[in-house]
């Protein structure tokens, strides 16, 4: 027996009324996101049937699969770009390098180990979780630290007057704020089975492998995104501080 949700009415008439609260929500709170709630919810929902479609024809073939996963990189690219430098055009491109330099060695250690047996049904989830945390960590480290350039301008602009290059400069005010993007990943680490049962395990289990399978596959997941996380963050910071990644509003144009 499935234990996955019946997909018909009654999976639409709960989804809908939860989608329905949170946009209520929102907007009796004044956090005026009320609109977006329903909008990204409509949106998954087409999404998510459109993939699991795809998905089905893409399984079949190692081809088609590295083709999902590149654009799967793809997007993330382009969220990425938008979310630091707030335009699809421009130096956003650049946030290829640490999304793909994160993903790249810890998928081709994962497979060359044979961990992560080299079947399409296996490598597309794992290939997804990690494309979208070092997507995640990617946005939000050029962000905030091109955030926190602008704010501390003055300091930027202090350590250059006391001789340090740019780059030396741009790190000393941003790196502690860039820093933040790893909190969510050492949290979901630091509490799994305790607080949360992340996806990969849960997966896995209704899936139908034992409880100590599901742990070791999401043991990995977390590790591997550990260290995917990292490097992107890395590499993101030394773009910020080097130029590469920069926003019309950032220190540089004021």
């Amino acid at each position: 027996m499935s234990t996955a949700p019946q997909v018909g009415p009654l999976l639409a008439l709960v989804l809908t009324s939860l989608a329905a609260v949170a946009a209520l929500l929102a907007r009796v709170g004044g956090l005026g996101l009320g609109r977006d709630m329903l909008v990204v919810s409509v949106r998954a929902a087409v999404q998510l049937t459109a993939v699991s479609l795809l998905i089905a024809a893409v399984l079949r073939s190692g081809g088609l699969t590295a083709a999902f996963i590149a654009g799967m990189v793809v997007i993330a690219v382009v969220t990425a770009g938008r979310r630091v430098t707030g335009s699809l055009r421009g130096s956003g491109w650049w946030t290829a390098l640490p999304i793909t330099a994160g993903v790249a060695p810890v998928l081709g250690l994962l497979l060359a180990s044979s961990l992560v047996p080299p079947r399409t049904v296996a490598v597309l989830p794992i290939a997804g979780i990690f494309i979208g945390g070092a997507m995640s960590a990617t946005g939000l480290t050029g962000r905030r630290a091109l955030d926190e350039l602008t704010a501390r301008r003055g300091e930027y602009e202090g350590g250059l007057a006391l001789g340090l290059p740019p780059r030396d400069a741009a790190l000393e005010v941003c790196r502690s704020a860039a820093a933040l993007a790893l909190f969510p990943v050492l949290d979901q680490t630091r509490t799994v089975g305790l607080v949360t049962l992340p996806g990969a395990f849960v997966g896995v289990l209704l899936g139908g492998a034992d409880p100590v399978e599901a742990g070791a596959v999401q043991l990995l997941v977390l590790i591997g995104l550990l260290a995917i996380e990292s490097i992107a963050v890395l590499i993101t910071l030394e773009l910020v501080a080097r130029g590469r990644l920069d926003h019309a509003a950032s220190y540089r144009r004021l």
